[in-house]
């Protein structure tokens, strides 16, 4: 007695237009997020002054770089505002750690004099190695 009666099954078939579907959405996404990976903006945006004498500095350590805008708060180390006490404070322990540190300024041009004149003073009274000024060079005709 017999109550279920044998039916021949097909062998199991893969659909490959739903697989190539698939893939084709997967490279897509792929391709649109690896292009679209791209160095953040800086958030700082200084015009830094011109200087026809300009020259390249030398890159043997990396330098101390203290950013200064046209406006409050005008001081960034690191892209971060910090404050001139703070400023002060960040070059005295760089200078102990390192006595021949060098401090980079990048001012804007349009920077008030005196805000640019308080960092070198606080980066002569750490005593760090050299302080030096970016500038941006003139298009020679």
């Amino acid at each position: 007695m017999r109550f279920t009666s044998r039916k021949r099954r097909r062998a199991p078939s893969v659909i490959i237009v739903s697989l190539i579907d698939v893939l084709l959405v997967v490279l897509i996404f792929l391709m649109v997020t690896t292009t679209a990976r791209k160095e953040p903006p800086p958030v700082l945006k200084l015009a830094l002054p011109e200087s026809k004498q300009a020259k390249p500095g030398a890159k043997e350590t990396k330098p101390f770089v203290i950013a200064i805008a046209t406006n409050a708060p005008y001081f960034y180390i690191d892209e971060r505002p910090v404050t001139y006490e703070r400023v002060q404070n960040e070059l005295l322990t760089a200078a102990k750690r390192d006595p021949k540190v060098a401090v980079t300024i990048k001012a804007d041009k349009r920077a008030p004099f005196g805000e640019v004149i308080k960092v070198i003073d606080a980066a002569k009274i750490a005593q760090v190695g050299s302080i030096n000024a970016v500038t941006e060079r003139t298009a020679q005709p």
